[in-house]
Parts: C-alpha cells; sequence; structure tokens
C-alpha cells in the first residue's frame, strides 16, 4: 500500500527539481490560487534567472510577485505586471524581460502546450506592436492571423484546496482560474494543496484536473498528511 504514496513529499524534496535558468509556470490570478509554500521554497532555495510563465506578476510581496520582486526572473510572459510596481521598473530598467500576451490567448497558449499543439492562430491584437512584435503571420481562408506558440515549461506549479494520494485535485471557487490549464503544460507538474484526503473520498465529477497530470503532492504549511501511513 505505501508505494500509492509516492507523490506526496515535503517541500524540500519538491525543491531538489528546482535550478537557476529553469522556465516556470504557475497557477494564480494576483497571487490567489498561486502556490505559497513553493513560492518560498524557491525564495529559500536561492535560484535565479528564472522565465516565468503565468497570468500576472501578482503584488510585491504576494504571489509570484515575491520571486519578481527580488529580481530572479530574468523574462516573464504574462497578460499584464500592473499590480507589481517592481515588476514594471525591472522591465523599464532592462533587468527583465517581458512578453505581454492578452490574457484569452495567454491561456488558450498554455492549454495548447497542455495538449500537445504546437501553436494556435489569433486575429487578437493585430494592430497592436506589444501584442504582435517579431511574431510570424499567415493567410487562412484569405485572412491574415498571428501565430501564437504554445506555451510549455519544465516545472509547472499549482495550489488546490483538496488531493487524494494520486493526485486527484479540486480547487476553491475562484482560486481554480488558471491552475487546471498549468497543471497540463508542465513537463513536471508539482501541486501544493490544503488537504489530503483519503482514496475514495473525492466524487469523480468533482476533481477538475486528474492525478495523471501530477507528479507530486506538496502538503501547504500548517497541513497533516501524516494519517497516510496511519
Amino acid at each position: 500500500m505505501e508505494n500509492i504514496f509516492h507523490k506526496i513529499i515535503n517541500i524540500e524534496a519538491a525543491m531538489e527539481h528546482f535550478y537557476d535558468g529553469m522556465t516556470i509556470m504557475f497557477g494564480g490570478f494576483g497571487g490567489i490560487g498561486t502556490p505559497p509554500t513553493i513560492i518560498d521554497g524557491i525564495l529559500e532555495k536561492g535560484i535565479k534567472d528564472l522565465t516565468l510563465i503565468g497570468n500576472d506578476s501578482g503584488f510585491p510581496h504576494i504571489g509570484i510577485g515575491k520571486v519578481v520582486s527580488r529580481g530572479k526572473a530574468k523574462k516573464m510572459i504574462a497578460s499584464h505586471i500592473g499590480s507589481n510596481p517592481i515588476a514594471g521598473q525591472l522591465m523599464t530598467d532592462g533587468k527583465m524581460k517581458v512578453e505581454f500576451s492578452p490574457q484569452g490567448i495567454l491561456a488558450e497558449r498554455i492549454r495548447a502546450g497542455g495538449a500537445g499543439i504546437p501553436a494556435i492562430l489569433s486575429d487578437i491584437g493585430m494592430d497592436n506592436d506589444i501584442v504582435t512584435g517579431d511574431k510570424q503571420r499567415c493567410i487562412l481562408n484569405g485572412k491574415e492571423y498571428l501565430v501564437e506558440t504554445a506555451l510549455t515549461a519544465e516545472i509547472s506549479i499549482v495550489f488546490a484546496k483538496k488531493a487524494d494520494p494520486y493526485g486527484n485535485l479540486i480547487y476553491d471557487k475562484s482560486a481554480r482560474n488558471t491552475n487546471p490549464l498549468v497543471a497540463m503544460a508542465g513537463d513536471m507538474t508539482i501541486a501544493e494543496v490544503e488537504e489530503i484526503v483519503p482514496l475514495g473520498s473525492l466524487e469523480p465529477d468533482e476533481i477538475i484536473t486528474p492525478g495523471v497530470f501530477i507528479d507530486y503532492i506538496v502538503p501547504s504549511k500548517g497541513v497533516n498528511w501524516k494519517w497516510a501511513w496511519e
């Protein structure tokens, strides 16, 4: 029976998979739904030169913003950074490159990455140099589109309300946001969870992210998960 719990690890074991220069995709919207224990672990390990992919740059002291504000990211792919003035300053000073993507397109690029689709076509932002940048264009049925490449990461980090030992996840209301898409788009996905419940406790139709997408489960700070061996 013990082998069914191999996905449950502590934060120290999770941090062994993180290193300088890697790409990390994160769930969350303004910090809500971004895994706090994993973020703190990243800061404690002190890794740097990261490429971060997610909805936004959080706030200076909330969510992924804690990583950005300490200058640990060399690049960010996001829909906006306006909630974190430090991110804006880093971009202005040339210390962090930012690739902006409209929020819906960003979500679709992440979804495409998780589904194994190399790119999507979109006409959103065709007249905006910030959106178009140096992106490829193509003609389909006589209409011009931007080629929006799919997004993946070496590690995806997500935050969930509940998990069973297989990694089936349930999210808490709006904290669900981009987490289900992000969970699918990582070469490895680590889920921080608030509660770990026994196998069979979750109703199949309430599971949002199937455990097949989750490699490891990290109990959030203060979570007691020793029941699994009792």
